[in-house]
């Protein structure tokens, strides 16, 4: 029997996110050449502590709906799941590793192994300002992705590898590009906040 620690990350979901502030829409397959276009839609909800869930759905048929959990790191969280930036994280770097294997394998690239080692970096004043009644800011500072590939290809096929898929991941797309982005605060039912850009 393992002593492991339990680490609660998802599970499978029955039913499907419910967002009440949009409409979501049912995807629509393109005509090639174009491109393909869906949607990912989220629902989270707080609970005691620094735990919170969330229902997250791939409107591409063939995805099932997931339920996540995360927490933060004690004494503020539980350390019961993986915090938010862990996902971010994982998510860009899991993403760049889809768009490899699918074109190596739709290139008919052989490949013997392939890795990826990142580094996110980001810095908050959350653990010493609030204490001092002061506001709280964070930043991203920077990203490293090293894509470790082994093969016996010529190099530069391998190279013409990584340069297709990064510019087929949307995650590093959303990294290098400014993209269009809104939040709003809804207060007891009322729109008392709302930004774009």
């Amino acid at each position: 029997m393992s002593d492991a620690k339990e680490y609660k990350v998802g599970e499978l979901s029955d039913s499907m996110p419910a967002p009440t502030q949009y409409e979501t829409k049912p995807f629509k397959k393109g005509r090639p050449p174009a491109p393909l276009q869906f949607e990912i839609n989220l629902t989270a909800e707080a609970h005691d502590r620094q735990r919170k869930s969330g229902m997250v759905q791939v409107n591409i048929p063939g995805f099932s709906p997931v339920k996540l959990y995360c927490d933060e790191q004690t004494p503020v969280g539980d350390d019961t799941a993986p915090p938010p930036l862990a996902y971010l994280c994982a998510g860009i770097a899991f993403c760049l590793m889809t768009h490899l294997t699918d074109i190596y394998s739709a290139r008919k690239i052989k490949i013997k192994s392939m890795n990826i080692e990142q580094k996110m970096r980001f810095q908050t004043n959350l653990s010493n300002m609030r204490d001092l009644g002061h506001t709280t800011e964070g930043e991203t500072l920077g990203i490293e992705t090293h894509v470790l590939i082994e093969s016996d290809e010529p190099q530069e096929r391998i190279m013409d590898l990584m340069d297709e898929a990064e510019n087929a991941c949307m995650a590093h797309h959303a990294l290098r590009n400014p993209i269009p982005w809104s939040s709003r605060l809804i207060y007891n039912g009322k729109e008392v906040i709302k930004r774009n850009g």
